[in-house]
C-alpha cells in the first residue's frame, strides 16, 4: 500500500514538473516573438531592460527568496561584473563573452569571501552588512584610476557583432540576449528548486535550528546560495555594460540597483519561480516611463512609487502578487 502512494506520489510530482517546464518553454517562445510586433527603439529598451531585471531578481531569488538571506548590496556583483567585461574588452580587446564569464566568477568569488563573515550576522544585521560592503565598493571604484575612477569607461563604437555584443543599428539582438539570460536563470533555479540544495535552502530559510539539527549545513547552504546568485548577477551587469556602451561608478553600483534586483521578487513573490518576472514587468517599466516623462524632476519618484506599492502589497498580499494568480488560477480550472 505504501509502495502505490509512494509511485503515485513521485508520478506526479514528475508530472508537476514535466507541465512546468512545458509551460515555461511556451512563455520563452511567446516571449521571442516580441521583437517581430515591436519597432519603436525606445520601447525595446524598456522591454530589454524588464527581461535584464528579471533575471537579476531571480537571481538575487536564489539567496533572498529561497534562502532567506535578504541581500541590499547585489549592486557590488552587478558592477563587478561591468567593469570586468568593460576592462577586458577595452583595455585587452578580450570579447565581453570572455569578460561576462571572469566577471560571474570573480564575483562568485568575493561572494564566497564576504560571505564567510558575512553569514555569522542574523536578520537586519545581515542586511545592513551587504549595503555597507556595496557602498565601500562603490567608492573604491570612485577612486580606482585604471578604471577610469568616477569618469569611468566608454566602449569604443565597433560594427555590430555578436563577438564584441555591439549592436547599434537593431536592438533586436540585445533583447534575445536578455530573454536568454532570463530563461537560464529560470532554468538554474527550477533545477535547484526541487533538489536537495533547494530543500536545504528552504529549511535555512524556515528555521535555521531546525534544519541543522536535521543535519543541514547551514553555512555551506548559504555560501551555495550566494555564489551561485552573485555569479548570474555579474553576467547581468556585463551584459548592461554592453548594452549602454558606457559604465560609471554610480551607473552600474548605485544603490538603486539593489532595490531594483530585489523589488520585483518581493512585489511579485519571494521564494518562487514567477514571481521575479512578474514584478520587474511593473517595476520596470514604471522607473523608465517615469523617468522618460519626467526627466529630472521626476528623479526618485519611480522608489517612492515603489515603497507605495510594496507597502500595499505586503500590508495585503505578503506573499506577493503571485499568490493573487495562483488561487485564480485554481478556481478556473476547478
Amino acid at each position: 500500500m505504501t509502495q502505490g502512494i509512494t509511485a503515485s506520489s513521485m508520478s506526479a510530482f514528475v508530472a508537476a514538473r514535466r507541465r512546468q517546464l512545458v509551460t515555461a518553454f511556451v512563455v520563452f517562445a511567446l516571449i521571442a516573438l516580441v521583437p517581430r510586433f515591436v519597432s519603436d527603439v525606445y520601447m525595446m529598451n524598456v522591454l530589454i531592460l524588464t527581461l535584464l531585471f528579471a533575471a537579476l531578481s531571480q537571481s538575487w531569488n536564489l539567496l533572498g527568496g529561497y534562502c532567506g538571506q535578504v541581500s541590499l548590496g547585489h549592486a557590488l556583483y552587478f558592477g563587478i561584473g561591468a567593469y570586468a567585461t568593460s576592462l577586458l574588452y577595452v583595455k585587452f580587446g578580450i570579447t565581453p563573452w570572455g569578460g561576462l564569464l571572469a566577471g560571474g566568477i570573480i564575483a562568485a568569488l568575493i561572494a564566497l569571501a564576504l560571505g564567510y563573515p558575512c553569514f555569522r550576522l542574523k536578520g537586519h544585521y545581515f542586511s545592513i552588512a551587504t549595503i555597507v560592503i556595496a557602498e565601500i565598493g562603490l567608492l573604491l571604484f570612485h577612486n580606482w584610476d585604471y578604471a577610469g575612477a568616477a569618469l569611468g569607461i566608454q566602449w569604443p563604437f565597433t560594427p555590430d557583432s555578436w563577438w564584441t555584443l555591439q549592436f547599434a543599428r537593431d536592438k533586436a539582438p540585445y533583447f534575445y540576449f536578455a530573454l536568454g539570460l532570463f530563461a537560464v536563470t529560470w532554468l538554474v533555479t527550477f533545477s535547484i528548486v526541487e533538489s536537495k540544495w533547494g530543500y536545504w535552502w528552504r529549511a535555512v530559510k524556515d528555521s535555521a535550528e531546525a534544519a541543522e539539527s536535521l543535519g543541514v549545513t547551514i553555512f555551506h547552504s548559504k555560501m551555495a546560495a550566494a555564489a551561485i546568485s552573485a555569479f548570474f548577477t555579474a553576467v547581468g551587469g556585463g551584459f548592461y555594460a554592453a548594452f549602454v556602451s558606457y559604465i560609471d561608478p554610480d551607473s552600474v553600483m548605485h544603490f538603486r540597483f539593489s532595490l531594483l534586483m530585489a523589488l520585483p521578487a518581493v512585489l511579485g513573490g519571494v521564494g518562487s519561480l514567477w514571481g521575479p518576472a512578474i514584478g520587474a514587468l511593473i517595476l520596470i517599466p514604471l522607473a523608465e516611463l517615469t523617468r522618460s516623462y519626467l526627466g529630472g524632476s521626476g528623479s526618485g519618484l519611480d522608489l517612492v512609487i515603489y515603497g507605495g506599492l510594496i507597502m500595499i502589497v505586503s500590508l495585503t498580499r505578503p506573499e506577493g502578487i503571485l499568490s493573487i494568480i495562483k488561487p485564480a488560477k485554481r478556481e478556473a480550472t476547478a
